[in-house]
């Protein structure tokens, strides 16, 4: 019977350097050569997602993808869209304006571009990361032709803005969207009910596969939700101490030291028993 592995990108199936092993990607092939499926789970945006897919060679039959943290779910293969979500206009507009006001980077994405209103540190930073390209926009009214999938407020000095800004907000993004930290740089604002376990789900039952037969692996706060929902959830070692703590199983090695392979070879192909390692 065929099985499903969820794997996060940064910090899970990249290296710090932003590469994959030749052990991982020779263990993703095998796993994809016997008949099971293998999708990135990421917060990026599709086209970044798409690109990192390309270069290690995942748009081969069999594998998929889920960007904007579950807005997206992606047939790499076939090219094409599953299932797409967004947040309605009138709420990344307010989103904007509060964190314009609260004096925090902010931007969203249209097509293959970051949209910004203002060529900030953070905004260099996040482009260089994430391979993208951006365009500065007068206004966000004017940007946008259809909602966006994501909005995402960054902030790289570590000065606790973001906190503050989700603390201060909580009240109404709640009632329209998601919100969760990627990492600490990272603020993220998704549609509502929309995360990474939500990205399994749809997946799951568009490839009529059992969501005991999934597996998912990952090292951040919006990896929770997914491996929350996946019939084996597992941290990597390298993981934040809440993903620790709601996993089913560690993984022994770091994301530099092959730890898809490990997981590959102990819930793909050896069905270990959850929590052995936990």
């Amino acid at each position: 019977m065929s099985k499903i592995l969820f794997s996060d990108l940064d910090g899970t199936l990249l290296c710090d350097d932003k590469t994959i092993s030749e052990t991982n990607r020779q263990a993703i092939q095998k796993m994809l050569d016997a008949g099971h499926y293998f999708v990135i789970c990421t917060g990026r945006a599709i086209e970044s997602g798409r690109n990192v897919a390309t270069d290690l060679g995942l748009n081969q039959p069999g594998c998929f993808m889920i960007c904007y943290n579950g807005a997206i779910v992606y047939d790499l293969s076939a090219d094409k869209i599953i299932d797409e979500h967004s947040i309605p206009v009138e709420d990344v507009f307010k989103l904007f304006d509060c964190a314009k006001k609260a004096g925090i980077h902010v931007q969203t994405y249209q097509g293959n571009d970051i949209i910004a209103l203002e060529h900030t540190r953070d905004l260099d930073l996040y482009a260089e990361k994430s391979g993208m390209s951006y365009s500065i926009k007068n206004d966000i009214v004017s940007a946008l032709s259809k909602e966006p999938r994501k909005v995402l407020l960054a902030d790289f000095d570590n000065t606790g803005k973001l906190e503050q800004f989700r603390d201060d907000n909580e009240e109404w993004t709640n009632q329209h969207m998601n919100s969760f930290f990627s990492c600490k740089e990272y603020l993220e604002y998704c549609p509502k009910n929309i995360t990474k376990g939500s990205g399994i789900k749809v997946l799951c039952n568009f490839l009529n596969i059992p969501l005991k037969d999934s597996v998912a692996v990952g090292d951040e706060r919006n990896d929770i939700p997914m491996l929350l929902t996946a019939g084996c959830g597992i941290a990597m070692a390298n993981a934040y101490d809440d993903v620790l703590v709601i996993a089913d199983s560690v993984t022994e090695n770091d994301n530099n030291n092959d730890a898809i392979a490990e997981v590959i070879e102990n819930y793909i192909f050896n069905d270990v028993k959850i929590g052995a390692n936990a």
